[in-house]
């Protein structure tokens, strides 16, 4: 009988102690830097906005939202998606600043810059 009361305690405990642990490793992850994210959306032929200024580290993604296919080419050759359909998305991550100009290779008047820095 008094083990099963202290077994019962001791059961309590623990859930508190892992309740207290789980609290604090919260805290802790809030004050870690977060991963920045940005969205670029192409739509009516045109990539929006179409000068993106960002952080280094951060990932931008772009969203196709026209019913044409898009596709998203640096000119300096540092990304490249694929030709991609409605609603497809492609996200790359910009680690070093610097000015990154970009086109659609299917409609190569399409042009759009992220600036990091």
């Amino acid at each position: 009988m008094i083990r099963k009361k202290l077994y019962g305690v001791s059961l309590a405990v623990l859930a508190m102690v892992t309740l207290l642990i789980a609290a604090s490793s919260v805290v802790t992850a809030k004050d870690e830097p977060s991963t920045a994210s940005a969205e670029v959306k192409i739509d009516n032929f045109s990539f929006g906005p179409q000068t993106l200024t960002i952080a280094p580290g951060t990932t931008v993604t772009w969203t196709n939202r026209d019913d044409i296919p898009h596709s998203v080419v640096s000119t300096d050759g540092v990304f490249k998606s694929k030709v991609r359909d409605t609603d497809e998305k492609f996200a790359y991550t910009f680690s070093k600043a610097g000015t990154y100009p970009y086109y659609c290779s299917v409609h190569p008047k399409m042009t759009g810059k992220v600036v990091v820095q």
